[in-house]
């Protein structure tokens, strides 16, 4: 298999965790780790679940990946995200050593992959990681955006609400 269908098929299976994301109104983020072309972990947005703001898909894939693989180092691993990191699951690629990371939409925000910084090819930092970007980027970015789009549909027929009281 090419590495774009290899990388597209692992990022479909992303998705489908996003989507467990959104069921549990979370925002809708996946994230699978591979190594050795074996599905090691995954992980889905649950920060507003948890009350944790470190639960992001990343922070989940990656910590289960370190107990199934049962080394906090991640060597030859792949991790394959929805949405580009932030600065806080950027620090935790290079840190787990993750070889390469895939990711889908970009995030002008907060991206740390390349978007408003790149912590990941840092070359002050002891690791770099291996970026590939935009697999399946507007599927990946169709899913966000419909949910903050319903999320601030949701928020206008509350204030609107309000105001008929």
């Amino acid at each position: 298999m090419s590495e774009q269908l290899n990388d597209e098929y692992w990022m479909a299976k992303a998705l489908e965790y996003a989507k467990q994301a959104q069921a549990i109104n979370e925002i809708p983020v996946g994230a699978v780790l591979v190594k050795d072309s074996q599905l090691i972990a995954a992980g889905f947005n649950r920060s507003i679940t948890d009350n944790d703001p470190s639960a992001h898909a990343e922070m989940i894939a990656i910590r289960n990946g370190g107990q199934a693989l049962n080394n906090y180092r991640l060597v030859d691993c792949t991790l394959y995200v929805t949405l580009e990191p932030c600065s806080m699951c950027a620090g935790l690629l290079v840190h787990s050593r993750i070889k390469r990371l895939v990711y889908g939409a970009t995030d002008a925000k907060t991206g740390s992959a390349g978007s408003i910084m790149n912590l990941l090819q840092e070359p002050k930092l002891n690791h770099q990681v291996d970026v590939t970007a935009g697999v399946m980027a507007k599927q990946c970015g169709d899913v966000i955006s419909a949910f903050f789009k319903y999320r601030r549909e949701e928020k206008k027929k509350a204030k609107h609400a309000l105001r008929q009281v």
